[in-house]
């Protein structure tokens, strides 16, 4: 089974241009979200693809850019498509928070049986550190990487050899030592802070000391609305623009 990973954004949380960055894993069986930011509907709708043809999302952590565009995906499943549930897959720490701190706010219902995420979603518990076969043909490891201090975060392995950072600051060791050297990872779409100090993710400066070998690997996503001013300025890296589709091997 061929699959591809499409960026339905690549915009940083601040970026209009580009959309918040999410992605979909897809196959003519099957089409998987990374994340659900608050453009991600509308991305989806200019791709073709409802809410209906979803079979599942992954959280990589709950900040707005990257669930704020759950709420309308599960009211539309329950509202325009007859209280279809699809597949939330996340890991059991992070469900609770994302549910008590991001979306009971706006629905939570017990008059009418919505008091809990089970109630929207059919919910789906990864472990940590764990390759789980989420589908067939599509494995996904959750693995804890550090983006805000105290704050869950997790970038992911798709099918052991592509790495998807969601947001995280820079981390060399990782990149060189368990992405590329252990795992041999074949492609790495990492966060990328264009300017700036890398407070809570990798910078480019920080990234362009990696090795050329490992840079050659990496697609660079979450980045702010001035991207084009560099252009040609990303050493060996190369830049993921929205809606791109690159292939993901089994």
């Amino acid at each position: 089974m061929s699959l591809q990973i499409q960026m339905l954004g690549t915009g940083s949380a601040f970026a209009k241009t580009f959309y918040n960055t999410s992605a979909l894993i897809r196959s003519n069986e099957m089409n998987i979200l990374i994340d659900c930011g608050a453009t991600t509907p509308r991305s989806l709708h200019e791709i073709g693809v409802q809410p209906d043809q979803i079979d599942g999302i992954i959280i990589s952590h709950i900040h707005a850019d990257h669930v704020g565009g759950l709420e309308e995906i599960a009211f539309r499943l329950l509202y325009q498509y007859k209280n279809k549930k699809t597949k939330l897959f996340l890991t059991e720490s992070l469900a609770g928070v994302l549910w008590e701190n991001t979306l009971k706010g706006g629905m939570y219902n017990p008059a009418d049986g919505f008091s809990r995420l089970e109630d929207y979603f059919e919910v789906i518990l990864i472990e940590e550190n764990v390759p789980t076969s989420i589908q067939p043909g599509l494995t996904i490891e959750f693995i804890s990487t550090l983006h805000i201090p105290h704050k869950l975060n997790y970038s992911l392995f798709i099918n052991g050899r592509t790495f998807y950072s969601a947001d995280t600051q820079f981390n060399e060791e990782l990149l060189v030592q368990e992405i590329v050297n252990k795992r041999n990872c074949h492609t790495i779409l990492h966060d990328c802070q264009l300017s700036g100090n890398g407070f809570i993710h990798a910078t480019l400066e920080e990234l362009l000391t990696l090795p050329d070998y490992v840079q050659e690997r990496v697609y660079l996503m979450h980045y702010d609305d001035d991207m084009m001013n560099f252009v040609g300025k990303t050493g060996s890296m190369t830049f993921i623009h929205q809606h791109e589709v690159i292939e993901i091997p089994e």
